[in-house]
C-alpha cells in the first residue's frame, strides 16, 4: 500500500489524496491533502458541481482525531464556487461538513461521546471547548435528520412541555409511542409552537395520526383537534389523579385553617404534618403515616372523605375498561354531592374531559413515555450545563433520544 493511502486510512478520510505529512515546531502533525478530482468544485450546501469563483482565503486546516497523544490537522486549499442556487460559497470537501473546522471522524466521535459522557470528559478528551461541542452536535444532527425522517409513519404520539432553565424557559417535545423515540423538540410553550410541529408534519401525515396523549392543556388539545381531524385525544391518567391530589390538598388546607382559627393548635399541627400520608398511595405509606390516616378517619370526616375520593379516582385507572367506566360513573356521582368544593369543581372538569379520559382507559395510553423522555432531557441538561441557547440542547436531546447518534468512527 502506498504511503498516501496509508495516511488517508490512518486519518479516517475518504476520497482524499494525502500529498505529504509534516511535524510542526509545536509537535502537532499536519497532513497536506487535496480532494480527488471527482470531489472538486462542488457547492458546500447542495453538493451540485459548479464553476470555480476564486481561491478563497488560501489554505485552511481541519482538526483530525489525535494520533496517540499528537494533535493532528489536515490542510488543504479552500476555493470558492459560484452556485446558481446559493451564490458564492466555499467548495465542499469530502472530509468535513460545510462550515466546520473539524473532520467528519472528529465530529462523529465528539457527538458519540457527548451522549455518553459529561461535558468536562468530552472537552478534555477531544481538547476542545464545550461551546465547540455544541456546534458539532448541531451539525451532526442536522445532517442525520436529512437522511432519517423521524416524522415518517407517525400514528400514536405524546406531546408535553419541559422546563429546561430558570425564567420560564420551556421546550416542547413530541414522542413516538410506537418506537419510544423523541421525534421533535422546539423552544417554546404555546399553541404556536405546537402548530409549528403539525405544519412541519404536513397535512397528509397529520390525517394519519390516530392517537395523541397529552396532559389536558387547552393550548395543546385545541391545536390537536384542529390539525388532526382523525386523531383521538387520550388524557394522561397521571395528570387526572394529580388534579385529585391538588383538590385533596386544598381540602386539607381549608380544614387546617379552620382548626387554626378556632384555636385548636394541636389539631392544626397534626393536619399540617399529614400531607405526605394523604398524598402517598396506600401501598407505599409507613406505619406512622398509616396511624395518621387512622386518626384522620376518626377525627376529621371531611378530610378523610377527600382522601377516599382521591384514592377511588386513582383506582379507576387500574381497572379493565368496562369496570373503569362504571367506577368513574360512581365516582362522579359521589364527587358531585360530597359537599367539598374542590372536588365538586374537579367533578365538573372530569365531566368536561370525560371522552378523553375514556379514550385513555380504552387504549391504555398515557404520557408516561413522554415524562420518561423529559426526565432524560433533564439529566442531559444537568450533564451538559454551559449551553447558552436551546439549539445545542435540542440537538443533544435528538442525538441521545431520537436515534440520531452516529457510531464511533470506523465501527459503523
Amino acid at each position: 500500500m502506498r504511503n498516501p493511502s496509508i495516511w488517508a486510512c490512518v486519518l479516517g478520510v475518504e476520497k482524499t489524496v494525502v500529498e505529504r505529512v509534516a511535524v510542526e515546531e509545536d509537535g502537532s502533525l499536519v497532513a497536506k491533502a487535496r480532494p480527488r478530482r471527482s470531489e472538486r468544485q462542488h457547492c458546500g450546501l447542495c453538493r451540485r458541481r459548479c464553476p470555480r469563483y476564486d481561491w478563497g482565503d488560501g489554505r485552511r486546516r481541519w482538526r483530525c482525531l489525535d494520533l496517540g497523544y499528537v494533535v493532528t490537522y489536515l490542510e488543504a486549499e479552500a476555493p470558492r464556487v459560484r452556485c446558481r442556487e446559493h451564490g458564492v460559497v466555499v467548495a465542499a470537501v469530502p472530509w468535513a461538513r460545510h462550515g466546520s473546522s473539524f473532520t467528519r471522524a472528529f465530529e462523529e466521535q465528539a457527538a458519540w461521546l457527548a451522549t455518553h459522557c459529561s461535558k468536562s470528559a468530552v472537552a478534555g478528551l477531544m481538547r476542545v471547548v464545550w461551546r465547540s461541542v455544541g456546534r458539532i452536535i448541531t451539525r451532526v444532527v442536522h445532517e442525520q435528520r436529512k437522511s432519517q425522517d423521524l416524522l415518517d409513519g407517525l400514528r400514536r404520539i405524546g406531546i408535553d412541555e419541559i422546563s429546561y432553565r430558570k425564567g420560564q424557559r420551556y421546550l416542547m417535545v413530541v414522542v413516538n409511542h410506537d418506537t419510544g423515540r423523541l421525534v421533535w423538540a422546539a423552544n417554546g410553550r404555546d399553541s404556536a409552537t405546537v402548530r409549528r410541529f403539525f405544519t412541519e408534519l404536513g397535512q397528509e401525515r397529520c390525517a394519519k395520526i390516530e392517537k395523541v396523549s397529552c396532559d389536558g392543556a387547552e393550548w395543546i388539545m385545541t391545536v390537536v383537534e384542529e390539525e388532526c381531524p382523525n386523531a383521538t385525544i387520550c388524557l394522561d391518567p397521571f395528570h387526572v389523579v394529580q388534579w385529585a391530589t391538588k383538590a385533596l390538598d386544598e381540602v386539607r388546607r381549608e380544614v387546617w385553617n379552620a382548626a387554626r382559627i378556632a384555636g385548636l393548635t394541636h389539631d392544626a399541627k397534626a393536619l399540617k404534618g399529614a400531607r405526605w400520608a394523604l398524598w402517598h398511595n396506600p401501598g407505599n405509606i409507613t406505619s406512622r403515616q398509616r396511624t395518621t390516616l387512622a386518626i384522620i378517619q376518626k377525627t376529621n370526616k371531611p378530610l378523610y372523605r377527600a382522601y377516599l375520593l382521591k384514592e377511588q379516582l386513582r383506582l379507576v385507572f387500574q381497572l379493565p375498561f368496562d369496570e373503569a367506566v362504571r367506577a368513574l360513573d360512581r365516582w362522579l356521582s359521589w364527587a358531585r354531592r360530597c359537599r367539598l368544593q374542590p372536588f365538586v369543581k374537579l367533578a365538573r372538569s372530569v365531566t368536561y374531559y370525560r371522552a378523553d379520559i375514556e379514550a385513555a382507559l380504552q387504549n391504555r395510553l398515557s404520557n408516561a413515555l413522554v415524562e420518561s423522555t423529559n426526565t432524560k432531557i433533564r439529566l442531559i441538561t444537568r450533564r451538559s450545563f454551559g449551553f447558552h441557547s436551546p439549539a445545542p440542547l435540542i440537538a443533544l436531546a435528538m442525538l441521545s433520544l431520537g436515534g440520531l447518534c452516529p457510531p464511533l468512527p470506523g465501527r459503523g
